[in-house]
């Protein structure tokens, strides 16, 4: 799972024809999704489902059911066997997180945060030891919360994320899902909105979505051309303040161009 993934799209697990439909959608990753997306009575087979695309050799996250359901012990023990896939932990807080890392050291793990209690204890949950990412579960906290998710009313749980993210020194975190998938004005500014906080990426509900989303967090020409020329400058200026287009450039932009850079190279890589 490349830091730079920006677009990450469910698939039932339950619905393995889905799976390379998925792929060729150019979502930079998928996640086969063991938890909301299936039912009580097929969540082994859905849990085959997976092992069988996995077994291929196919690269996958996969979205297990939570700590205190029936279904975590084998879901883990499925993803064990397999090296290249990564983990989104549903309903995560510090514990979860925590006592899964534990039980597969190797696991790549994202905490997916969905719940009130894990965001008051946000900082905990980004510190732990191993946690490669968090991702928000919009949906389900903006249920629990009851702060609905439109406009700005989650904006500052939003914040909070990021900061936190950062503070820990983890890459940037992956924003919830849109539940629109058919007005793509809506979708590309859902996405615009999301990059502008801070985040590095989108969960997808839709293949209509993946590109609206790699989009918006992928560096335009212009950009690229305005980044080049501030490291340039500040190259030229041996690293004292300059000018670009009429703006001054010290080291803090100078440092938002070079990652803007390395960010535009990578895209060409992530899977």
């Amino acid at each position: 799972m490349s830091q730079t993934a920006r677009s990450f799209l469910f698939v039932p697990g339950d619905r393995p024809e889905r799976f390379p439909k998925a792929v060729a959608s150019d979502a930079d990753v998928l996640i086969i999704d063991l938890e909301d997306a299936v039912g009580p009575d097929n969540k082994e087979r859905a849990r085959a489902s997976a092992a069988d695309w996995l077994a291929q050799g196919n690269t996958a996250m996969v979205r297990i059911n939570g700590i205190d359901t029936p279904w975590y012990e084998a879901d883990m023990e499925m993803v064990a066997k397999f090296r290249q896939a990564s983990v989104m932990l549903p309903k995560a807080d510090a514990y979860s997180a925590t006592h899964t890392l534990g039980r597969h050291p190797h696991c790549r793990l994202v905490a997916l945060l969905e719940t009130i209690d894990a965001y008051m204890n946000l900082i905990s949950l980004a510190k732990v030891p191993g946690l490669q990412r968090i991702a928000f579960g919009s949906v389900d906290f903006s249920t629990e919360s009851g702060i609905a998710d439109t406009g700005h009313g989650l904006t500052a749980v939003r914040t909070q994320i990021v900061l936190a993210s950062r503070f820990a020194g983890l890459p940037a975190p992956i924003d919830g899902v849109s539940l629109e998938f058919h007005d793509e004005a809506v979708l590309r500014q859902a996405a615009a909105d999301s990059r502008a906080l801070g985040f590095g990426g989108k969960l997808c509900i839709h293949p209509r979505q993946v590109e609206p989303v790699n989009a918006a967090w992928t560096p335009g020409a212009m950009e690229v051309a305005w980044a080049r020329r501030v490291v340039q400058a500040f190259t030229d200026s041996q690293g004292n303040a300059t000018a670009v287009d009429g703006q001054m450039i010290d080291k803090p932009v100078y440092e938002r161009a070079r990652r803007l850079l390395e960010n535009s190279q990578e895209m060409h890589n992530v899977q």
